[in-house]
C-alpha cells in the first residue's frame, strides 16, 4: 500500500480532514494508527478503502484506488467504528457475517456450503457461534462487535483495516482478537491497520505506529521509537502505557 501526498476534504468542508500523508506499508505488516480525537484516523482508513474522495495517490494491494475502488473493496476487510444496529434489526449474526462474503460469491449467486463454513468457522473461532440465530439487534455492544469482526474475516481479505475495533471488548477478547490477527499474518500474509485512541488497546506485535495529528502524520516507526517522540508528547503529553 502506498500513499503520496494524500490530502482528504469532507464535502462542505473547506479544511482538509487529513493533509499531505505519506506512508507506504508492506504485505504482511501490522500497523497501528493512533492519536487525539479528531486528528484523523478514521479518516486515513475511509481514503485507503476508497469511500472518500482524495488528492495524491492512493495505491492499494497494487491497485489505484480512484479507479479501481470496488475491487479494493472486494479485497479488504473493514470494520467501521460506528455500526451500532437498531433493535429491531431482523438481520441473524449469521447472515451479517455472510454479508462479508459477498464480494467472493457474486451477484445473483445464493452461499453454497463451503460459504456457511467458512461463516460458522470464523464464528467458532471468535467465540460467537452460539449467537448465531441471534438477531443482531438484540445483541450487546461487544457482541455486535465480535459480529462485525467475523464478517470482515469471513471475506479472507489481503487487506484488513480495523477502526477503534476493541472499544466494546474485554480484555480477554481483545487478546483473542490479537491472537487470531497474528495467526492471519503468519498463515496468509495478511496485512492490517488498526487505529485507536486508546493506547492501551494497540495490538501487541505492531510493527509500526503511525501518529496522526491535527490530520498531519507527525510520527511513524518501530512503537518505542514514536513513543519517545516530541510528536507523541505533544499529542498525549507524559503517560505510561499500560497493555491489557
Amino acid at each position: 500500500m502506498r500513499l503520496e501526498g494524500v490530502s482528504t476534504t469532507y464535502e462542505g468542508e473547506e479544511r482538509p480532514a487529513i493533509r499531505d500523508i505519506s506512508l507506504s506499508v508492506g504485505a504482511g505488516e501490522l500497523v497501528a494508527v493512533i492519536g487525539p480525537n479528531g486528528a484523523g484516523k478514521t479518516t486515513l482508513l475511509e481514503t485507503i478503502n476508497g469511500l472518500l474522495r482524495s488528492e495524491g495517490l492512493v495505491e492499494v494491494l497494487g491497485l489505484d484506488v480512484r479507479r479501481k475502488g470496488r475491487e479494493v473493496r472486494r479485497r479488504t476487510g473493514y470494520v467501521p467504528q460506528d455500526f451500532m444496529v437498531p433493535a429491531d434489526t431482523p438481520f441473524l449474526a449469521k447472515d451479517v457475517v455472510m454479508m462479508g462474503r459477498a464480494g467472493r460469491i457474486g451477484p445473483l449467486r445464493a452461499p453454497d456450503r463451503r460459504d456457511w463454513e467458512i461463516v460458522m468457522a470464523v464464528m467458532e473461532e471468535l467465540g460467537i457461534a452460539d449467537l448465531a440465530d441471534r438477531p443482531m439487534g438484540r445483541l450487546s455492544g461487544g457482541q455486535q462487535q465480535k459480529v462485525m469482526i467475523a464478517r470482515a474475516l469471513a471475506k479472507e481479505p489481503e487487506l484488513l483495516l480495523l477502526d477503534e475495533p476493541f472499544s466494546s471488548l474485554d480484555a480477554r477478547s481483545r487478546r483473542l482478537v490479537c491472537r487470531i490477527l497474528a495467526d492471519l499474518r503468519e498463515d496468509r500474509g495478511l496485512t492490517a491497520l488498526v487505529v485507536t485512541h486508546d493506547l492501551s488497546s494497540m495490538p501487541e506485535g505492531c510493527d509500526r505506529v503511525v501518529l496522526l495529528n491535527g490530520g498531519r502524520m507527525t510520527a511513524v516507526g518501530e512503537p518505542d521509537e514514536v513513543f519517545s517522540s516530541e510528536a507523541f508528547l505533544r499529542a498525549y503529553g507524559p503517560v505510561r502505557l499500560v497493555r491489557t
